[in-house]
């Protein structure tokens, strides 16, 4: 019986050990393009000159700042501006946390 306990806690230990020792990394991309289509603090979809439009969803919180890198309260984002956008990968869908304005 004392055997069978130890071998689970070294089990259990072992386990614990393996996963805390995962990692998952999450990493940020910048793409740029013109905007065809959007819907305030939903999303946002870009022509970025690869043929395809390339779709985007907000984050809960977006930061907007202009060509000079100054944060703006409301932006006046509409189709055909140019924009940079920095977002990160989350299974499928790509999220939106930040929206440069390049005009």
């Amino acid at each position: 019986m004392i055997k069978c306990l130890i071998g689970f806690a070294c089990a259990s230990a072992l386990w614990l050990a393996v996963a805390n020792g995962q990692v998952s990394t999450v990493t940020g991309s910048e793409s740029t393009g013109k905007i065809t289509d959007y819907t305030p603090d939903s999303a946002l979809v870009l022509d970025t000159g690869s043929g395809e439009p390339v779709h985007y969803k907000f984050a809960r919180k977006v930061s907007y700042v202009d060509k000079d890198g100054q944060t703006i309260q409301t932006p006046a984002l509409t189709k055909n501006l140019r924009v940079k956008v920095h977002y990160l990968k989350q299974g499928g869908d790509m999220i939106v946390d930040k929206v440069t304005l390049t005009e």
